[in-house]
C-alpha cells in the first residue's frame, strides 16, 4: 500500500532553496572551473581563508558547513597548486593552520570582484526593501534552522 501523503516539491521550502542554491554554485562553478581550474569547494574555502586567515581545516569546514572530507580533499588541491601555504600553528605544533599563498590572493582579487557583479546581477529583480527583508528572513532561517531540526 502506497502513502498518499505525497510532498509537494516545488512547495516544499527546502527543496526550493536547495535547488535555488545548486542553480547558483552550478553557474558559478563552471565559470570558476573554466577559468580559474576551482572546483566550488576549493573557492569557499579561499573565500573562508581571504576572510579569515590562520584556520585549521576543521575550522574552514565549520565556517562552509561542508564535510571535512570534502574540505581536505580542496585544501590538497589548492595547496599543490600553490594556493594555500600551511602552517604549525604557534603555541600547539600539533595544529597546522592555513593562509593563502600569493597565488592565492591573485586569484582572490580576480574572483571577488566577479563574485560581487554576480551577486548584484542575481539581485538586480528585487528593489532595496526586498534586498532587505531577504537578508533579515535568511538570518532568521539560519537561526531557526536549529531549531525545526529536532522535528525530523
Amino acid at each position: 500500500m502506497h502513502s498518499e501523503a505525497a510532498l509537494k516539491l516545488e512547495r516544499f521550502l527546502p527543496y526550493r532553496l536547495s535547488l535555488l542554491s545548486n542553480r547558483i554554485s552550478a553557474s558559478i562553478s563552471r565559470a570558476y572551473a573554466e577559468r580559474f581550474t576551482l572546483s566550488i569547494t576549493e573557492w569557499r574555502v579561499m573565500a573562508v581563508l581571504a576572510r579569515f586567515p590562520g584556520l585549521s581545516s576543521n575550522e574552514v569546514a565549520e565556517r562552509t558547513a561542508i564535510d571535512k572530507v570534502a574540505i581536505s580533499r580542496a585544501v590538497s588541491n589548492l595547496l599543490r597548486h600553490g594556493r594555500l601555504q600551511r602552517e604549525t600553528h604557534g603555541s600547539d605544533r600539533r595544529k597546522s593552520v592555513l593562509t593563502l599563498s600569493a597565488a592565492g590572493h591573485a586569484i582572490c582579487d580576480e574572483v571577488v570582484p566577479r563574485a560581487e557583479a554576480y551577486e548584484q546581477a542575481l539581485l538586480a529583480g528585487l528593489d532595496d526593501a526586498e534586498r532587505t527583508a531577504l537578508n533579515r528572513i535568511i538570518e532568521k532561517l539560519m537561526r531557526q534552522q536549529a531549531i525545526a531540526a529536532e522535528h525530523l
